[in-house]
């Protein structure tokens, strides 16, 4: 399949945060510490329904196999829940963990053996968003001002980050994202997750919500 590459000719705009909406945020911040992604990552108190799957994942690409397991070991012992062991696949080796939060995480590299000792090293983190047609919701995107960088026909969708160091936002079609969690794709109520951008305040065609959002402070010289 050939692989489509698309620029937007709107202002160029970017994903510039992601909350998660918890029950317990003090117990939040301390799982995602110690799972080591705290840096990515905002935290608000909800107390919003939800029930089967959110409708999102967060992926980690990291190294190589040991450091997936280390994460994945990381995750596990701050109390999450492997839904899908780490294991080999066509794709290199991932495993899927769920949150306390009820948030799932991926994590997974393209790598099939070990080129180095295991490391705390992110190398990316995307925003995975499951949705009902990933033409249609690329499209309203775009007419947003963010960028594609990558583009699978009705499959898949990847936006360009606009700074390094970023959650990279992407889409992938709700019922293929379910079944690569290892979880049923039914789901209803919060999302719990809200997405931050600098402009003004929007809802998209499945129900995520984007709010105004500062600029990241700047890094100190």
């Amino acid at each position: 399949m050939d692989m489509a590459t698309t620029t937007s000719t709107a202002a160029h705009t970017t994903l510039a945060s992601v909350t998660l909406e918890v029950a317990d945020p003090d117990a939040a911040r301390r799982f995602y510490s110690a799972f080591g992604v705290d840096a990515y990552l905002r935290l608000r108190a909800s107390e919003a329904r939800s029930t089967g799957f959110r409708g999102f994942t967060l992926a980690l690409t990291v190294s190589g196999p040991a450091t997936v397991d280390g994460f994945v070991a990381a995750a596990v012992d701050a109390g999450a829940v492997v839904l899908k062991p780490a294991a080999k696949s066509l794709w290199g080796y991932g495993g899927v963990v769920q949150a306390p939060d009820g948030t799932i995480w991926k994590i997974a590299t393209s790598a099939r053996k070990d080129t180095g000792p295991a490391t705390r090293v992110i190398d990316e983190v995307v925003l995975l968003l499951g949705v009902e047609d990933v033409r249609a919701t690329k499209q309203f995107y775009v007419g947003r001002g963010l960028t594609v960088a990558k583009s699978f026909g009705g499959k898949y969708a990847e936006f360009s980050p606009g700074r390094a160091g970023a959650v990279k936002l992407a889409l992938y079609k709700r019922g293929a994202l379910a079944k690569d969690l290892g979880v049923p794709a039914d789901g209803t109520g919060s999302h719990h997750i809200v997405l931050g951008i600098t402009a003004d305040a929007f809802t998209d065609p499945d129900g995520f919500v984007w709010e105004a959002a500062a600029p990241p402070a700047p890094t100190p010289s």
